[in-house]
C-alpha cells in the first residue's frame, strides 16, 4: 500500500510542494513546528532512512541542504534545523525546520496553522530561490 507521501510524489493528493528533481521532492508540513518547516523525501518508497542504499541517502541529504538554502533566504530564522525520526510516516524522509533556538525542534509543541493562501505564498517564494 502507498505511503501518503507516494501518494503526494504520483499527485493522488495535493501538497505545497518547494522543490524536486526527478530522485527527490520536498514540500511544505501541513502540521508545522514553524513556517517554512519541510519534509524531504526520496521518490522511491523505503520505509526507514537507513535503509536506503548509500547513494540515495547522500543524496538525500545534498537535496535537503539546497533546500534548506531556499528555506533560509524566506524564512527569517538563526539556521535550519535538521530532524530524522521516521516513526510517523512509513517512507524515510528528513525534517527540515526553521530555528532561532532549540526548543523550536521540540515535536511535542503545538503544531502550528497556516491558511491555503499563506502556505502556497511561503511555497512559492521557497520554489522560486530553490537552486
Amino acid at each position: 500500500m502507498a505511503t501518503i507521501f507516494s501518494k503526494i510524489i504520483d499527485r493522488e493528493i495535493p501538497a505545497y510542494i518547494v522543490a524536486e528533481d526527478d530522485q527527490y521532492i520536498a514540500f511544505l508540513d501541513i502540521n508545522p513546528l514553524k513556517q517554512g518547516h519541510s519534509l524531504v523525501v526520496p521518490k522511491k518508497e523505503v520505509d526507514y532512512v537507513f535503509d536506503l542504499d548509500h547513494q540515495s541517502l547522500a543524496g538525500l541529504f545534498s537535496f535537503s541542504k539546497r533546500v534548506a538554502k531556499a528555506i533560509e533566504s524566506v524564512i527569517d530564522c538563526n539556521r535550519i534545523g535538521v530532524a530524522v525520526m521516521g516513526l510517523e510516516v512509513p517512507h524515510a524522509h528528513v525534517h527540515l525546520i526553521p530555528i532561532n533556538n532549540m526548543d523550536d525542534m521540540n515535536f511535542a509543541n503545538m503544531k502550528l496553522s497556516f491558511g491555503k493562501e499563506e502556505m502556497e505564498a511561503v511555497a512559492s517564494k521557497i520554489r522560486q530561490t530553490f537552486r
